[in-house]
Formats: structure tokens, sequence, C-alpha cells
């Protein structure tokens, strides 16, 4: 793999409403134990990513893709020295079921069964729904989702299991998960939160890992994390949204959001602009607003149908835009 420079690139198209993606290459990049509220469709182009999930580490070379369902806690880093590239889109729940109902047998919540395929065509097309979002092809950049999509779901598709008969503490869980939902800024000890709840913190944390795969602490950042998006895709100042979510500051947030997402809220935040400004109609969909968009990204795109070169913003916290004080973008 050439270079060992992180760089990374978190942005949405317009044109594929609820869905994220990302390009990446990493090398100390340790991703936290987090979750998403998409489907995380991940193929590997170069080295190696290993991550934890439902216990047990899971390996993706190139040629194979790591495949997340919504809300399933997993981390991520490189598996080897030289890291890992790769690219991703992240469907919504909704989309992917929409697909599935249409091109597949699958009754129920559609999900992924293992999380690691090995299946080149479908890291191929991944990679070809960002260069056709990149180029702003939208007719490919949909067509091609939604046949990667059906791909995976046909190869490594099924069932997710429904809802479980709720114990004692799982229900006692979901109470401590209610109350850190409406306190992120000032939540209670866990001392004081099993109390409340008439437990002990020692039941309190078993029972919050076997539901939720993680501890109250991470699962409480993770949260903040999430709402720290909602308020950046609103327009809300990384700033302001940092203190809002329970942050001491944006130092806080750019540490912990970097660790989740990829990318610091800054560069975050420039993208979703990009977007809404498309959908204002502040760009226009001409050859000339796409030649200069992959000018600006990439360079000269030298001979037709070249893939671009992995590019995006350095995917630490130390951006300009993101320092205290600093204009949002």
């Amino acid at each position: 793999m050439a270079g060992t420079r992180e760089v990374a690139r978190h942005w949405q198209y317009a044109e594929l409403p609820g869905v994220d993606l990302l390009r990446a290459r990493y090398v100390r990049k340790n991703f936290v134990r987090h979750t998403h509220e998409h489907f995380v469709i991940a193929g590997i182009a170069e080295g190696l990513e290993v991550f934890q999930h439902r216990g047990g580490d899971q390996y993706a070379g190139a040629g194979t893709l790591a495949l997340v369902n919504p809300d399933t806690p997993h981390t991520g880093r490189a598996g080897v020295p030289e890291g890992w590239r790769y690219g991703a889109v992240y469907p919504s729940p909704e989309l992917v079921a929409a697909i599935a109902a249409e091109t597949t047998t699958l009754r129920g919540t559609p999900g992924f069964v293992s999380p690691v395929l090995d299946d080149p065509y479908a890291v191929a097309l991944v990679h070809q729904v960002l260069r056709a979002a990149d180029e702003g092809n939208a007719l490919a950049a949909d067509t091609l989702l939604r046949v990667a999509v059906t791909r995976l779901l046909r190869l490594n598709g099924g069932t997710l299991p429904g809802r479980q008969t709720r114990t004692a503490g799982a229900r006692t869980a979901a109470r401590a998960r209610a109350v850190l939902e409406e306190r992120l800024v000032d939540p209670p000890t866990l001392e004081r939160l099993a109390g409340d709840l008439g437990t002990s913190p020692f039941a309190l944390l078993r029972a919050f890992r076997d539901a939720y795969g993680m501890p109250p602490h991470t699962w409480l950042t993770d949260a903040r994390v999430r709402r720290a998006r909602r308020l950046l895709d609103a327009g809300t100042a990384p700033a302001e949204a940092a203190l809002a979510v329970g942050f001491t500051d944006q130092p806080h947030l750019n540490r912990h959001f970097a660790r989740i997402v990829g990318v610091p809220p800054g560069a975050y935040q420039r993208e979703r602009k990009n977007v809404q400004d498309a959908r204002d109609g502040l760009l226009l969909p001409s050859d000339r607003w796409q030649n200069r968009q992959l000018s600006q990204t990439y360079g000269t795109t030298g001979e037709e149908g070249r893939t671009p070169p992995s590019s995006g913003t350095p995917s630490g916290s130390g951006s300009p835009s993101d320092s205290p004080g600093s204009p949002s973008g």
C-alpha cells in the first residue's frame, strides 16, 4: 500500500437519500466500540481491517466486505502495519428492507448473516457506487447500490431475530438507557442510576452489557456522537453541538467523533453543507459542475474509467476548522 498518510472523506450524495458514503485509508486509526443506525457495507481494497463483532475478532482483507447490521456494536483497526484502504456505503434500514422486499424472498427484517464476505465483485460494486456519486451520475449510483445490496442479501442475507421477551435485567437496562437518553448532558453516576432503578451497580452493568453490547458509559458516548451528527446535519456549529450533547468542549467532541465516525466534525459538516447547497439549487448537476468537483477532489482523472485514488480529509482531529473558535465551515 503506497504511503502511510491517513485520509478520509465521509459524505452524502443528494440523489441517494438515506445513504452515507465513505472513502478512507487508515493506518493508526482505532475505532472504539460503537454502533450505526444504518447498515455498514465496507469493501476492502487494500490491507487488512480487524474488527470486534459479537464477541470475536473478524478479519476483512482485500476483496472482502465488512458487513455490520444496524445497532450492532463493533470496533475497527488495522490488521497489518500498512493499514487498510476501503470504500463504504451506509444504506438506511428502510432502503435495505425495500430492496429485499422487491428482489429477494426474505421475510421479516432483513440483515446480514456473516460479518465478513469474500466477494471481489461486490467490493468493486461498492467502489463503483462511490465513483458514480463523485461524478454526479445519479442513475448509475442508484442502480449500482441496489445491485450491490441485492447481491449481498442473496449471498449473505437472512432475517434478523425479532424482539425477544425481556427478562427483568433487560427491562432494567432499557429503563437505564431511557434515563441516559434524557440526561445526555448531566448523566447520573452508575451507583445513583442503579439505586434509582432498584438494583445494584454491578447488576446494572451486567444487564446493560447483555442488552446493548457495551457498558453504559460507552453507550453514552456513542449516543452523544449520534446526536451531535444530527445537530451538525442541521447546521449547528461544532462548538455548540459539543456542549448541547454533553461534551466539555469542541476538542472533546473532536476526539470522540473521529474515533467513531472516522473524520472530524468540521469536515463531516462541510460535506453535509455541500449536499444541502446542491438540494437548494446552488450547485447544478451539469457536466461543468461534475468536472469541477472531480478536479477539486482528485485532480485530473486521467484515462477514462480509472478508479480515483483514495483521498479526502486527514482523519485526525487536527483540522483547523475543528479548532475552538474557528468557523464551522
